[in-house]
């Protein structure tokens, strides 16, 4: 497996990928209807940076990293990771998630967040949990799921120091 910035050439076997899990509405807060267009100015676009993970020259995953909050806030940095459903259980996101703490050091962040991490999504919550991410905050019924209803969402934050 190799992890890559992603250039803009790689963003048509991103698309895919990434139309997919915005049009299930079952884990990010973007609009289902997503455009191409909007879809690659929020993936590739506004982060710091965007990788792509690579087995046998296919695109797997990626992940983007942006700082989550100008100013005074500007030391700490979010990711969002998808991996493609074909890659799913392999362990990809845990590297991917592994890489992204490394590259955030490298970029001068001084710890990790994310957001918006679903109660819906016990996967992801078990993962992050276990490379040392804690739940500091749970905002009840932030996200209405198209098969659950109203879900709860995480705030998990991890020092990178």
């Amino acid at each position: 497996m190799i992890i890559r910035l992603a250039t803009k050439a790689d963003f048509p076997a991103l698309w895919p990928i990434l139309r997919d899990v915005f049009r299930a509405g079952t884990t990010y807060a973007v609009d289902p209807a997503i455009s191409r267009d909007a879809a690659y100015d929020y993936w590739m676009q506004q982060p710091a940076a965007t990788y792509v993970a690579l087995a046998d020259d296919a695109v797997v995953g990626t992940y983007y990293l942006r700082t989550n909050q100008p100013g005074g806030g500007a030391h700490i940095c979010n990711c969002g990771y998808i991996v493609a459903p074909a890659a799913r259980g392999q362990g990809l996101a845990a590297q991917m998630c592994l890489h992204s703490q490394d590259q955030a050091r490298a970029m001068g962040y001084l710890a990790m967040q994310f957001n918006f991490v679903l109660a819906s999504n016990a996967g992801a919550l078990r993962l992050w949990q276990r490379l040392g991410f804690a739940t500091i905050g749970t905002i009840p019924d932030a996200f209405r799921h198209p098969e659950q209803g109203f879900v709860a969402a995480h705030v998990m934050h991890k020092r990178l120091t």
